[in-house]
């Protein structure tokens, strides 16, 4: 008996924690619809944060390369006085990187809702 309010209150806890880091987040973050992006991802610093290899494969005209696992080391490249435009493949590793970048003191950050895959704007490959 005790092992289940244990399970319970740990499930509930999870529960909560989840809860309360999506409402928090979506205090700082910004979703956009692909038409919200594309009106001001021109005026913005577009930032792809999928590996390499995936951006190489094809990503949005005017996005720069800076990868979630690199981050860390690469945020000073992106200036905190302009809004910050990040995408993924789906929309994942978007909130994480927005999540490390709010700690780093970044206000002005905007996803794309769905990511790369669900994109029909203009791409560039190699």
């Amino acid at each position: 008996m005790t092992l289940l309010w244990i399970t319970i209150l740990m499930v509930l806890g999870y529960l909560g924690y989840v809860g309360i880091s999506r409402w928090m987040q979506n205090r700082y973050l910004k979703k956009l619809s692909q038409d919200e992006f594309i009106k001001g991802y021109r005026k913005a610093q577009l930032i792809d944060v999928r590996e390499e290899k995936e951006f190489d494969n094809g990503h949005i005209l005017g996005a720069r390369n800076i990868p979630a696992s690199q981050l860390r080391m690469r945020f000073s490249e992106i200036r905190k006085d302009k809004p910050v435009y990040l995408y993924c493949e789906g929309s994942v590793r978007s909130r994480q990187a927005a999540r490390f970048l709010k700690r780093k003191g970044y206000n002005q950050l905007h996803y794309l809702d769905g990511g790369f895959r669900k994109w029909t704007g203009k791409v560039k490959s190699k």
